[in-house]
């Protein structure tokens, strides 16, 4: 840890505060294995502070025109094209990700910013006259108050726009904890929204750990918890805040399986496989971490597939020559990874593109590994039953759909599915039947854009109203019904012939 480094900043009513005396964690840069920042281990004095100015924000901000509300967001969405690159380059430094996922992940974001600028619509109400005989009827949605962002550290600029944009648009104010991992995009998307004249106080940001999280939590004056991160942590961010009278909604992590037929495509699939479990270095809830081969589908599938595992280059992203894939996030992390690929072989599995052993010459403490296969791969193994977050992926073989169908919806998870398949039949077979929020025929990642919601089930999701959306409208409001009866000669009197 260096003493030299300032720790980052909080953003609190309006102001940005260098908090002293806290503990601090270092902020890596994966890339290179050397620390860019400290980011401050707040508590809940920080909390107190951000909550106490988004409430006192919440009245003037709620009264605030939607029309004027999303003309901020306009701003907002001039702003953060015009730094679009300074942004990807933040996210590429603090995360890994190579340029190109920067972009597309900062893309996704932009399009929650410009979703939230068509708030004025969203916002609509329903009507009707003559509910009854001279009695009519509206419903409006209103905003909660304050509302809360913890984030993760595996899209540090898309999962808090995923967030925030839409519930400050909304009428809500808002306090962001991003991860203490990569701090410094939630920082610098900050400074672009005071940039745009978001209010003081309406929009706050603090760091820290469980104790800052659990002060958000249990904060009286906190409405409602956006969250992403692992399963265990969801549910227990929902527990927790829903005992506490929160609105929550909690995504967890996944095991997306990518089933393969005999009659699919093998070189669009052996692309669209190698992006959905390499890209971002496997550090996605929507990577595909399993894939099920049917029947013949293995003899043709695999040899291609090794040889473009073999062929992904792992480099540091922190410089013009970029590579195809990024490190991980940390050295902790990597070796987590490590052990469970290990894990596979000790229950035996067999590794048939090895990744564990890449070497970067010219970034040697960086945290790499390189694209790894793993073949028979049974269902009761720890590799097959835990979320990996990293480039690997696992190969079941199965002889028909029904048995692949079988075991994506034994697992826990329930974030996303694919199959690769010229049939129709077995594409509706499999849309139809499969358990999981979001299916992908013949796609690889099938994460949705800011006008659908992402809709996780079962452990990859805690609540009932889904990230992005209409039902992100819903979560982020609450509806008012109201129904109106004006007396007057002959309005609202019984009609008689």
């Amino acid at each position: 840890m260096s003493s030299a480094l300032a720790p980052c900043p909080v953003f609190i009513d309006g102001e940005w505060r260098t908090l002293s005396g806290l503990p601090t964690t270092p902020v890596f840069n994966p890339s290179t294995g050397d620390v860019i920042a400290e980011c401050p281990v707040g508590g809940a004095a920080e909390v107190e502070a951000a909550v106490q100015a988004a409430h006192a924000a919440f009245p003037a901000w709620s009264e605030t025109p939607a029309v004027e509300r999303a003309r901020v967001f306009f701003r907002y969405r001039q702003l953060v094209e015009k730094n679009f690159d300074r942004i990807c380059q933040t996210v590429s430094r603090e995360h890994g990700k190579t340029l190109g996922e920067a972009r597309g992940s900062v893309y996704r974001g932009l399009e929650n910013i410009e979703y939230a600028c068509g708030v004025p619509t969203l916002l609509f109400g329903d009507t009707l006259e003559n509910l009854a005989r001279g009695v009519d009827c509206e419903t409006l949605l209103q905003p909660l108050g304050v509302c809360v962002g913890i984030t993760p550290f595996n899209f540090p600029a898309m999962v808090p726009l995923w967030m925030y944009p839409l519930a400050l648009a909304c009428g809500n104010t808002f306090v962001l904890k991003p991860s203490e991992k990569v701090p410094l995009t939630a920082l610098l998307l900050g400074e672009l929204l005071v940039e745009a004249g978001i209010p003081k106080g309406v929009f706050n940001i603090v760091h820290g750990g469980r104790a800052a999280v659990d002060a958000l939590l249990t904060h009286p004056k906190v409405r409602a918890v956006s969250f992403v991160g692992s399963s265990p942590i969801a549910k227990y961010i929902y527990e927790t805040g829903t005992r506490h009278g929160k609105r929550v909604q909690a995504n967890g992590g996944a095991k997306n399986y990518l089933v393969i037929m005999p009659d699919a495509d093998i070189p669009k699939t052996v692309e669209a496989l190698s992006t959905a479990a390499f890209g971002c270095a496997g550090e996605r809830c929507m990577a595909g971490s399993t894939a099920i081969t049917v029947g013949a589908a293995a003899e043709r599938l695999l040899p291609s597939l090794v040889e473009a595992a073999r062929a992904i280059k792992v480099g540091p992203t922190d410089r013009p020559a970029q590579p195809d894939m990024g490190p991980v996030i940390t050295a902790q992390h990597r070796e987590r990874v490590l052990g469970l690929v290990a894990s596979g072989e000790k229950e035996g599995a067999k590794v048939i593109a090895d990744g564990r052993g890449v070497k970067v010459p010219d970034a040697p403490r960086g945290f790499y590994l390189g694209a790894t296969i793993v073949d028979g791969v049974e269902r009761t193994m720890t590799l097959a039953r835990e979320e990996v977050f990293g480039p690997v992926l696992n190969v079941m073989r199965q002889d028909d759909l029904d048995r692949a169908i079988e075991i994506t919806n034994a697992s826990a998870f329930g974030n996303g599915a694919a199959i690769f398949t010229n049939s129709g039949r077995a594409a509706r077979e499999f849309k139809h039947r499969v358990k999981a929020g979001m299916v992908g025929i013949n796609v690889g990642v099938p994460a949705t854009m800011a006008m659908f919601p992402f809709t996780g089930w079962d452990d990859s999701f805690y609540g009932d109203l889904h990230i992005q959306g209409r039902e992100a409208v819903q979560f982020y409001t609450q509806q008012k019904v109201i129904t109106t009866r004006w007396f007057g000669e002959g309005v609202g009197d019984v009609w008689k012939k």
